[in-house]
């Protein structure tokens, strides 16, 4: 048998652990600066790009993309050179995609404070880093395949089953999700409108939190756990059942973000059915996790690399309880839309792919530079701190979304409801504010004591970039089955057409659900008196989206009796038609939105943007004094009705050839009706004085960003008659 001799290639996984402490240093950085913002809501008063509507996204993108993509990366890299035995197929490839991965951040490090964003969750980069992300990932798909083909070692360990499921998935969810018609260099539109922009952006949204924060990480506790512990994976044929039922499950259960929305009933409750039913290969996973420690326990005492595991797994099992349970539709009545789904959310986050990326990495550094962990205490000090964090975060989330969800359905003996104004709901919640605060910045602390002990461990060793290996060749046997062989022991030698089955798995479920949403005209019922936004109102809602007020105000009105008390008519799926791409939200720090127009005048929109808590009294919605100073750039207004035109918005050519001329009568009026107040008037007139007097511009009000906007807010709902409640009108954030 000859023996072969190789390299594994080390680099590449030095350089994405590297960039895992970078940037889950920075993307938690500015999760506890979100956090702080809840209390101090003018922390970074009058700074745009420092503004909590545009960092939110930042976040969410750093943590999951940044942070734990970087990590997985650095994980799988490493566990499937030897698994497979062979050095990754292309070292161009593994550059390509360390440094394109990495110039995809910063883009995003950029862009999303600068208000360029599509709104849609986990998925707000605009199209051209949309296409870098594809051509990344296109990259790492073809050198982990060549890899494969390569290989040394004929037989796939599971690990390397849930890496396949991830590669194939993640293209898919992202390039369907992503499709758009681009308006300008920065600016697009999505294929999707309303309701079926909604049940695509979730059906990604869940899958991007099941097939890049789940299955990989998964692969990486196949690997990382059985080394960590010295001991067999618990079941070979656990394994087998877990990935074929959790991959085939999982995408089917999107739509149980959206239980109660204007989503067809029986997309809702095939959601719910195989939301349920994942708890079972879910649990399965956990299970073959933990009980892979068997004989192990003793070394959980004394191994930090283990203690950081266990607790992984155990946020995992946690995580995947919780998730089914939450798409029970008598659940999902109380804790949607509250911070009940932020803490489900973190316990996922930190626990599960925060400690066992902390794991792998207390366990993979001392390894791959030769030398011993700088400071076992500091990772003890690690973990512990760490998991008070957690407790400190999640904790009073869950007591926070309780008490929302208790005080917005709470009636009086008159039918009228008990608080009607959305601040006593807030104002009863800002200690749990204050908890959070405290709990995440415990987990940071514990993340820059592990930046430091890595720090000095890689300093210690010695930087062994490639690691000379040794295995026999892979000798040719067939691709039949050979006599007595199982055919999943078969198809384990078989990566084609492994991969082929799992594509097959993945794409049941979304087919089943999106084609019949896209195409069955009755899964969304005309209704003939709603009409396209003019142009100062879509002028106005991508202002909307800039600013990224979908992340604290949703645009959805359930059926419930509190909420049509509270907010008007619950939504239809006929007014969302032309609203590309869609804003239900998915969290209210503030009120619904949905029947906002003509609730409030002109003047009271302008001075809640200028100063909310002059508005409302203990408000934590931060103030927009930029949208009052800005002139409103208007140029672009023709092009995006123009693309509106393509994707099925009945705009005329006179509509598109008289925008300018729309948007000025219409902004004029806004105008005139803030003349209305003597105040506004006054500080108008001092504004305009000021500049004559020192030779400066001045930006006649109706040429200001705040019209437009204005102009989009009283819009909304005023396309169907509705109740308006006027016992709840001071309702604001």
């Amino acid at each position: 048998m000859e023996i072969q001799q190789f390299h594994y290639d080390n680099k590449i996984v030095q350089k994405f652990l590297y960039a895992t402490l970078l940037w889950g240093v920075v993307g938690m950085l500015v999760g506890l600066l979100l956090a702080f913002m809840f209390i101090f809501p003018n922390l970074t008063d009058g700074i745009s790009w420092l503004s909590f509507g545009r960092l939110r996204p930042l976040h969410t993108n750093a943590v999951i993309f940044a942070f734990v993509g970087n990590a997985m990366f650095a994980g799988v890299y490493y566990s499937t050179q030897r698994l497979l035995k062979a050095r990754m197929f292309s070292d161009w490839m593994s550059n390509f995609n360390f440094w394109g991965w990495q110039a995809i951040i910063v883009a995003a490090a950029v862009t999303l404070p600068l208000g360029y964003s599509t709104s849609k969750e986990y998925a707000e980069l605009e199209w051209p880093i949309d296409l870098a992300i594809a051509a990344v990932w296109v990259v790492f798909g073809w050198n982990f395949i060549g890899t494969m083909l390569k290989r040394r070692q004929r037989h796939l360990y599971v690990a390397i089953w849930f890496y396949l499921a991830t590669i194939v998935t993640v293209a898919v969810l992202h390039i369907f999700n992503s499709l758009a018609l681009p308006v300008s260099a920065m600016k697009s539109y999505s294929v999707y409108a309303g309701v079926q922009d909604a049940l695509v952006q979730w059906w990604y949204g869940h899958n991007a939190v099941a097939f890049f924060l789940t299955t990989p990480f998964l692969g990486l506790m196949y690997y990382f756990v059985p080394k960590a512990a010295n001991r067999p994976i618990y079941s070979y044929r656990l394994s087998i059942v877990h990935f074929w039922s959790l991959i085939f499950i999982y995408i089917w259960a999107g739509p149980h973000h959206l239980l109660y929305s204007s989503l067809p009933d029986w997309a809702q409750n095939l959601g719910v059915a195989f939301s349920v039913m994942l708890i079972a290969p879910s649990w399965g996973g956990m299970i073959n996790g933990l009980l892979t420690l068997r004989g192990a326990w003793d070394k959980v005492r004394t191994s930090p690399v283990l203690k950081f595991m266990v607790v992984a797994i155990t946020g995992y099992g946690m995580a995947t309880f919780e998730g089914p349970m939450l798409s029970l539709k008598n659940i999902n009545a109380i804790a949607h839309f509250s911070d009940w789904i932020i803490a489900h959310v973190h316990v996922g986050a930190l626990a599960w792919n925060g400690f066992l990326t902390f794991g792998m990495i207390y366990w993979l550094v001392p390894r791959m530079f030769k030398t011993r962990l700088h400071s076992t205490g500091m990772a003890n000090f690690h973990f512990w701190i760490g998991t008070l964090g957690i407790i400190l975060y999640a904790l009073p989330m869950y007591v926070a979304g309780f008490t929302q969800a208790l005080m917005w359905k709470e009636f009086n003996p008159d039918g009228t409801l008990v608080y009607g104004n959305f601040l006593e709901t807030v104002n009863e919640i800002m200690p749990m504010y204050w908890m959070r605060a405290i709990g995440g910045s415990m987990y940071l602390v514990g993340m820059v004591v592990m930046l430091y002990n890595i720090i000095a461990t890689v300093r210690s060793g010695s930087k062994l970039e490639d690691e000379l290996a040794e295995a026999p060749a892979l000798s040719r046997i067939g691709g039949r089955r050979r006599a007595g062989e199982k055919y999943h022991t078969w198809l384990e030698r078989r990566p084609i057409q492994l991969t082929l089955l799992a594509t097959v798995a993945i794409l049941i479920g979304g087919v089943i659900q999106i084609i019949p949403t896209l195409l069955v005209k009755s899964n969304i019922p005309t209704i003939t008196s709603v009409t396209p936004y003019t142009p100062l109102e879509l002028e106005g809602r991508d202002l909307y989206i800039r600013e990224g007020c979908v992340g604290c105000h949703s645009q959805m009105v359930r059926p419930f009796r509190s909420e049509v008390e509270r907010y008007g008519e619950y939504a239809k799926a006929g007014e969302f038609v032309y609203d590309h791409p869609f804003l239900w939200g998915s969290k209210r720090t503030g009120p619904d939105l949905l029947r906002v127009g003509g609730k409030y005048s002109d003047n009271w929109h302008l001075n809640h943007f200028y100063d909310p808590q002059s508005t409302s009294s203990g408000s934590i919605m931060p103030s927009y004094k930029w949208l009052i100073r800005n002139k409103h750039d208007r140029s672009g207004a023709a092009d995006k009705m123009r693309v509106m035109v393509t994707l099925g918005v009945p705009y005329s050519d006179e509509d598109i050839s008289g925008a300018e001329a729309s948007m000025d009568t219409q902004a004029a009026q806004i105008e005139k009706n803030l003349y209305a107040d003597p105040e506004f008037v006054r500080s108008y007139e001092e504004e305009k004085t000021y500049a004559q007097q020192n030779g400066e511009e001045f930006i006649e009000m109706k040429d200001r960003e705040i019209v437009a906007m204005i102009a989009y807010l009283q819009r909304l709902g005023t396309d169907i008659k509705i109740k308006q409640n006027t016992e709840v009108a001071s309702e604001n954030r």
